[in-house]
């Protein structure tokens, strides 16, 4: 028989709120075998003054952009618009620096700040493949097995959503800093998730997508190409006007309309930002059972704009959560972002509050949505903690100042307003210890790594 620990928080949170007196019991095999009663399990192991929570699912990020935090967010570039364009040349002048070794340094630093954040799995939107100058290396996915090392060295699940980048845009002569990113046919991309599917099947914290980089990236014959893939599917989807209006001049049609002709909008496909849509898109979006990702703390960033979130919810289609650019790494944040934008822009307060009438109804919808949607988005078994579910999980620390004087049914909504990162005690990851006491075993080592390679980079 094997070996079961059993683990008794403060509080425990199962089927949508944190409950007393309870016990998880995981399996030798990093699994939740049961929630049970205290009671039928004496032997449990205490977690004084912890509330237990499932894991954070990062449905959409870009790990070598925490390069750049501090670089592009209050420093203008000296164009006379500063905006996502201006932005993306700065982004672009760390993508063309990074060797490979360097890609695993940069992509490391960004998914151990996620698991001190008490993110377990995340969406890795991978866009680097080439050397600088377009020419592919021996192992033509060596960047990709790179960040996929990066993760798992951490101890963090990935998803690898292997990007498709034919073109700089539509009429949008070639960008020679986007060399490192083309491939030459769809063909080329969908081998490239084949293989990299092929090569981590042995490892049960690696799973592979594809991700059509944009309607600007991506011509109709690869949308149409890619219809062939089976598989989770992810796509930057209307984050700027400029990328509505070249839509419309390509093809007539909205990003999302497009998507919708080709056949995209299905179960398995996330349309991340999808900020610039129209009353007609959001239902597309519903009837093809498609979620979205938001970004918050970038499209507040970028200017992007809001992600009508309120639109999609009503519609029944699943929103999840991603810290993209990596300006910040906190999903609660996110999630408060996500209905902090809204009410400054429908002038109201709970906008996205289920009307059920609780407490913590709309606190409950922001934890799914960077939980049980995110797994969804990224098609992982994750983002509850039930029988046969992963043990991923993270700990707070119940007696952090932040929520001195919180009720039991007020803790959830505080851990979201306050903020719960700082909190964060323990990760694990499969039944596997990722962050002890707030600490993590690769912390030195990468900060040293990561210091130097920005030094390198940026003087």
């Amino acid at each position: 028989m094997q070996a079961t620990t059993f683990l008794q928080p403060d509080l425990l949170y199962v089927r949508g709120e944190l409950r007393e007196g309870l016990v998880l019991a995981v399996g030798a095999d990093g699994n939740v075998r049961d929630v049970l009663p205290a009671a039928q399990a004496p032997q449990a192991t205490r977690l004084p003054g912890r509330a237990l929570l499932p894991g954070f699912v990062n449905a959409h990020s870009h790990a070598f952009q925490r390069l750049i935090r501090g670089r592009t967010e209050f420093v203008t570039s000296g164009h006379a618009a500063d905006d996502f364009w201006s932005w993306r040349e700065s982004m672009y002048q760390a993508a063309v620096s990074l060797q490979p070794d360097e890609v695993y340094v940069a992509s490391r630093q960004a998914f151990l700040e996620m698991a001190l954040a008490g993110i377990t799995s995340v969406g890795e939107f991978h866009y680097l493949h080439h050397a600088a100058d377009g020419t592919p290396y021996a192992d033509r996915e060596e960047l990709a097995h790179q960040v996929i090392r990066a993760a798992r060295d951490v101890g963090l699940r990935i998803c690898l959503l292997r990007v498709g980048y034919a073109r700089a845009g539509f009429q949008v002569a070639a960008n020679p800093r986007q060399r490192r990113f083309l491939d030459a046919t769809p063909e080329d991309v969908l081998r490239a998730v084949e293989t990299l599917g092929r090569a981590w099947a042995g490892d049960a914290g690696v799973s592979v997508g594809l991700a059509p980089h944009s309607v600007r990236a991506v011509p109709r014959p690869w949308l149409e190409a890619f219809l062939a893939y089976e598989g989770i599917v992810h796509m930057h989807v209307a984050e700027q006007p400029a990328e509505i209006k070249a839509c419309q001049a390509e093809h007539g049609r909205t990003p999302v309309e497009l998507l919708s002709e080709v056949g995209l909008l299905r179960e398995g496909f996330t349309a991340v930002h999808a900020v610039h849509v129209e009353d007609a898109d959001v239902k597309r979006l519903a009837r093809g059972g498609a979620s979205v990702c938001a970004c918050p703390s970038t499209e507040r960033n970028l200017g992007d704009g809001v992600v009508p979130a309120d639109a999609y919810v009503r519609e029944g289609v699943p929103v999840c959560l991603g810290t993209d650019s990596q300006a910040s790494v906190d999903m609660v944040d996110e999630a408060r972002q996500l209905e902090g934008h809204l009410r400054l822009v429908r002038l109201r307060r709970a906008v996205l509050d289920p009307g059920e009438g609780q407490r913590e109804g709309l606190a409950r919808r922001l934890l799914e949505m960077a939980t049980v949607h995110g797994a969804r988005s990224l098609g992982l078994p994750v983002g509850e903690l039930r029988p046969g579910a992963p043990a991923d999980y993270f700990t707070v620390d119940v007696e952090e100042p932040s929520l001195a004087g919180v009720s039991r049914d007020a803790l959830l909504a505080a851990l979201l307003v306050g903020g719960a990162r700082a909190s964060v005690r323990e990760v694990v990851v499969g039944g596997r210890t990722v962050v002890a006491e707030g600490r993590h075993a690769l912390l030195a080592r990468s900060r040293e790594d990561f210091t130097a390679l920005s030094r390198r980079l940026f003087g």
